[in-house]
This record gives C-alpha cells, structure tokens and sequence, in this order.
C-alpha cells in the first residue's frame, strides 16, 4: 500500500485519491490553494451568489441549511445568518443514532440563531430495515443516514420553492482533490450516488431488498432532474468560497454560541460528531475493516495540512487509536435486535482482503499501516510541512455533566433547566482569522 509523504492517506481512500511524482496526494496539493487564493474577493463572490436568491417580498425564506447537532452546523449558520445576513430554513435529518449532546447541541443552535427549523424523524422500524438491506449490500450501518441527510433539504427546497441550499465543505475537494475550490462544484445527484451513499440510490436497494416496499421510505428518494430544474434548485458549499479550517471554526462557536464538545473513541477530534453514539466508534471501525485507515487518519491529514501536526505525531495518533475497539456495538445490536454473531459476518464479508490477514492465533491483523515502519512513503522530507502552531482540542460547555449518554434519544427537550442563558442571543459577525473573512463583511 502506498501512502501519500505528506499526510497519512493511502491510494486506496474511496474518493480516488491520485499521488503524484513527488509522492504528494492530489488532497494535500489542492490544500495548498488555502494559502494562495484571494480569499476576500472568493467571498464576495458568494456574497453575490447568495445575494440573487433574497426572497424579495419577504414572504420565503431565502436559503435551506441542513443542519445537525454535531460538526460545522454552527459555523454554517453563523456566516448564512449573521455575516451574510440571510433568513435560513434549517433543515435536518434525524439520524436515530443521537446523544443527549447532539440533541443539546441542535436545540442550543435554533435558539441562538432565532431561526425556524424542520426535522424528519423516520420510522425506526423503517431505518432497521434499511439497516439490515445496507450492511448486507455494503457492510454500512450509516447509509440511511447519509441518504437522509443528503435527500430531506433537497425535497424541502422542492416543498418550499426555496431553491438555493447552503452546505459546509465538500468532502471530495477538501479531503482528496478531486476539484480546485475554482470549480466552485456544487451538489449534484451522481457525486451523493458514487460516493456518499456507496453506489446505492433507494431505488437500488429496493431492487435487492423488495421487502422493504413495506416501509415508507420516501425521505431516502431523491427528486427527478425536472423536479429540480423547475424549482432551480442547487446546493453550493461555502468552503469553496471561504477558507475552510474546521478546528478554528469550532473554536469560535465555543466561544460565541457554548457549543458541546465530548471525547470521541477513535479520534484525537473532540468536535466532529459529538452528535452520534456510532460515528467515530463502530461506524469508524467498519470504515477501519473497508479500507485500512479510520477517522483519525483524516483529522490527522487535516491537522498536518494545516500545519499543527507532523506526519510523525499524526503517526503516533494512528497508533494510539486505530487498534481501539467500539464500546457502542452493544447499544447498536440491542436496537437492531441483532446478534454479534450476525454482524461480524456482514463485516467480515466486507473486510478487505488485500488489507487484512489472520495470524496464527486467528485474530484478523493489518498487513500494513501508515503508522508502522514497513509502510511509510519516499520523499517524506522534500514533502514535509512543518507545523506552525499547537493541535489541541478543547472538551468543554458540557451542560448535563451529571447525565452520562447511554442510549438513543430520537426526540428530546435539548434545554437544560436553569442553564438557558448559556446559549447567547446576541448576534455576532466574527470569523476566525485564518478565512481571512473581517467583521465588517
């Protein structure tokens, strides 16, 4: 397996990564826009963008942001509502997986933002379903969430003729390259089919899986090419157009907004998914068992990129939490009323063959590892970065101290009695300083 000798990824991430003749990955070379773009003209640009969508009679929202209690939806709603003053619906998708944080997080993030906000909670028996058509055809405990909240903003905007939908960071720009931020890509249906929900449409699944007509899954059908075109829908991602640097943009929303932070099992990261019991814990291991590298391999590329992390201490990273096992299987088997025994074979069945091998004593080992010393790269040195600040992460603003998660909470209160004045209600219009985006924009 060859490594990328700049940050940690292999050419086999699933977003087709490309090493070029210096052993540098197409990811860490479109990186390196961040430090050369015009970065204020970029946001004027969307400024302009955004501008053309105002509802001019007041009567529609402007924009739909999918929103969630986990990752940048702060940050989000932060430059949609106070820096380029637009009147966002939120949209979200209920992934059933939620902790007490994540539904804290999502309702603190209504309030401070004074913004009207629709969620879709499924049927459970709907999504178990789904569950059990999905890790059967893709060993994916995490695809009726991806489909969920790729598809519900969609069909809102078609509900609410409210064409133009704001999300974060596209994930094939910002991790592997795929485009420059000048393609300024936006949302389309083949990108969310290849690679967010693994190849699979519902229509897909249905086909393998007919049983599952029993169920309303409607909030999984993506809407037709004439669907969207007669409203004009198009889904544009604000790290094209702003530096995007996730660990400043959650510092700020601590800050300015209280915003829960928590541990994670299999990752250094204590800001990203704070919302779910599963995304860096068993949903991270199945990803470990598919392709050889887990979540802290991509927040370690991420911190090395931005230079606050060496290849040797995002190394040493993957060694402290690639060999973690998830604590939170039982709370997913117990749910899905489904034995270990059931879904070590679906995993297995999905586990890479050329990454995995079993010892004598029949346990399943990595062949090699970015972490180990059989797999490193050439040219480390000429492609180095060197890292100009420190990585650190901040567990904080946990409002329920006292009330540890220990199971799903599809719908809750979210407020904290005695602890409303937590959440700021004043608006503010900072921006961390390495978007190279001023207060007065």
């Amino acid at each position: 397996m060859k490594y990328c000798a700049r940050c940690l990824y292999p050419e086999n991430h699933p977003l087709n990564i490309i090493l070029d003749d210096d052993g540098i990955c197409s990811g860490c070379r479109v990186h390196e826009e961040k430090d050369n773009l015009d970065w204020p003209e970029r946001f004027d640009k969307l400024k302009r963008i955004t501008d053309a969508y105002r509802s001019r009679s007041g009567n529609n929202y402007d924009c739909i942001v999918p929103v969630g209690g986990g990752r940048d939806s702060y940050f989000i709603c932060h430059v949609v509502k106070n820096v380029l003053k637009l009147n966002p619906l939120f949209v979200h998708y209920n992934k059933h997986y939620n902790t007490r944080m994540g539904i804290r997080n999502l309702t603190y993030l209504r309030t401070a933002f004074n913004c009207d906000l629709i969620s879709k909670v499924v049927s459970p028996d709907a999504v178990k379903a789904l569950n059990h058509a999905t890790l059967a055809e893709r060993g994916s405990m995490y695809w009726h969430c991806l489909a969920g909240q790729t598809c519900f903003p969609v069909q809102y905007a078609l509900f609410q003729k409210t064409p133009l939908i704001i999300w974060g960071a596209h994930q094939g720009v910002d991790q592997v390259g795929m485009f420059s931020h000048l393609d300024e890509v936006e949302m389309t249906r083949k990108y969310r089919k290849e690679h967010d929900l693994l190849g699979l449409e519902l229509e897909d699944v249905i086909k393998q899986h007919p049983q599952l007509d029993n169920h309303n899954l409607e909030t999984y059908r993506y809407p037709s090419d004439s669907e969207l075109q007669a409203v004009g829908v198009r889904g544009i991602y604000l790290s094209n157009y702003l530096r995007w640097d996730s660990k400043a943009q959650h510092e700020l929303m601590i800050d300015l907004y209280n915003y829960e932070t928590n541990e994670q099992q299999r990752t250094f990261d204590t800001y990203n998914d704070v919302d779910c019991f599963h995304y860096s814990g068993l949903h991270d291991y199945i990803k470990l068992l598919k392709f050889g590298y887990g979540k802290v391999s991509d927040h370690a590329s991420r911190e090395i990129r931005l230079k606050r992390m060496t290849r040797e201490q995002g190394q040493q990273m993957v060694r402290r939490y690639n060999p973690v096992m998830p604590t939170d299987t039982d709370l997913f088997l117990d749910w899905m009323a489904m034995t270990k025994d059931e879904l070590v074979d679906h995993l297995n069945r999905h586990r890479n063959p050329n990454l995995w091998t079993r010892n004598d004593a029949g346990d399943w080992a990595l062949k090699n590892c970015v972490a180990g010393d059989v797999c490193d790269a050439p040219n480390i040195e000429q492609a180095r970065l060197d890292a100009e600040d420190q990585c650190t992460f901040r567990v904080c603003n946990n409002r329920e101290p006292d009330h540890p998660d220990r199971s799903y909470i599809i719908i809750g209160k979210g407020y904290v009695d005695g602890k409303q004045s937590d959440s700021p209600l004043n608006f503010h219009t900072e921006m961390p300083k390495s978007s190279a985006i001023s207060s007065e924009q």
